[in-house]
């Protein structure tokens, strides 16, 4: 569970831990929606990476070359998306959700979604997460 200190650390910065899959954050009440928030970026391999790449396929297995290149677009997405949550004064988003989509051969772009909230941590005593 988050805490609440994650709320004063680095004002107007949403902070990882103020993120989730879900729609609640344990411990936290929403007190207002701001809508959806997303970051998106669009990545290709460089020529030499995605011979690499090729190669490796021949092996069987992980193919590194393309994994690291999927965390990557996927952290910028999140990333964005978070600023973007930030500009319109949210300091948490839930719901979050992942989409990617061929542009076009060798072209990917990543989208990266969720709901940009504003929460406050419950000061119910009988509120137990």
């Amino acid at each position: 569970m988050p805490s609440s200190k994650a709320l004063t650390q680095a004002p107007g910065r949403v902070p990882h831990e103020m993120t989730t899959t879900g729609f609640v954050l344990d411990g936290f009440q929403i007190v207002e929606t701001l809508g959806v928030a997303m970051g998106i970026t669009v990545r290709s391999r460089s020529l030499i990476g995605f011979i690499g790449a090729s190669l490796q396929t021949l092996r069987g297995g992980n193919i590194s070359l393309f994994t690291e290149l999927c965390s990557k677009a996927r952290s910028e997405a999140f990333e964005r998306m978070l600023q973007h949550a930030e500009q319109h004064g949210a300091n948490a988003v839930i719901g979050i959700r992942y989409d990617a989509t061929d542009v076009m051969q060798g072209v990917t772009e990543v989208l990266c979604y969720g709901t940009a909230v504003v929460v406050e941590p419950y000061v119910d005593e009988e509120y137990q997460a």
